[in-house]
């Protein structure tokens, strides 16, 4: 038997192909192209062609909207073993947002056209990929919900909770101006928010890091 490729190993490790055939892996592998960008680079853009399925090896990615004044909206951060760009990848509509790296990135992507007969073929990943996309629904709901319902420091409170469950949102690259974009605020507001989070001892800072020091608090205060 031939060794697996390096492309296939790393496919293996990510959530949607697990469980995908080896015959399914071996192909994709075979087709998915590597690419390297610079921070700050401009990976696709939204209403462009697809290319496909992105998956990021090494660095971090933004996924964001741009209003019509130029204000950035951060819909999601992506880390290593992260997937992205799926439902364009997935219906072979034009991207439905844009693609930055935040740090220098990279990542591969597999055509369109070859995830999809992928998926035809192999009923497990397709289940994979329709759970993995039920999963990220949800948390757009709660984003929205987030938006519409709560507080700056309860959505600030949230993310930081966010970030013990999720190392890709912890790392330094992500800063305040990144989290206030996501966060549909300004950087001025997620520092008065820090203050308030720390005069409520939930955090502290560590020169430039934030620590969580009372989890139960910084509960209370998301809620």
């Amino acid at each position: 038997m031939m060794p697996d490729s390096p492309m296939a190993v790393m496919l293996r490790q990510l959530p949607y192909f697990a469980h995908a055939a080896d015959a399914q892996i071996e192909a994709l592998a075979a087709r998915a192209i590597r690419r390297e960008f610079a921070a700050g680079e401009v990976i696709f853009m939204e209403r462009e062609p697809s290319a496909g399925l992105w998956m990021l090896e090494r660095g971090r990615v933004k996924a964001f909207k741009v209003s019509p004044d130029g204000g950035e909206y951060v819909l999601r951060i992506f880390g290593p073993g992260d997937t992205f760009n799926d439902l364009a990848a997935l219906d072979g509509a034009p991207n439905a947002a844009s693609a930055a790296a935040i740090t220098a990135v990279v990542a591969d992507v597999i055509p369109a056209a070859d995830f999809a007969d992928a998926l035809a073929a192999d009923h497990t990943l397709a289940l994979a990929v329709v759970r993995s996309l039920v999963a990220r629904q949800r948390q757009l709901v709660a984003q929205v919900e987030d938006l519409a319902l709560r507080s700056v420091t309860a959505r600030l409170a949230r993310f930081l909770l966010e970030q013990v469950a999720n190392p890709a949102l912890a790392h330094p690259s992500v800063t305040r101006a990144l989290i206030a974009g996501h966060l549909a605020t300004t950087s001025e507001s997620i520092s008065r928010s820090l203050r308030v989070l720390e005069s409520a001892g939930a955090i502290r800072f560590d020169r430039h890091n934030i620590v969580i020091t009372d989890l139960d608090a910084l509960r209370n205060l998301a809620r």
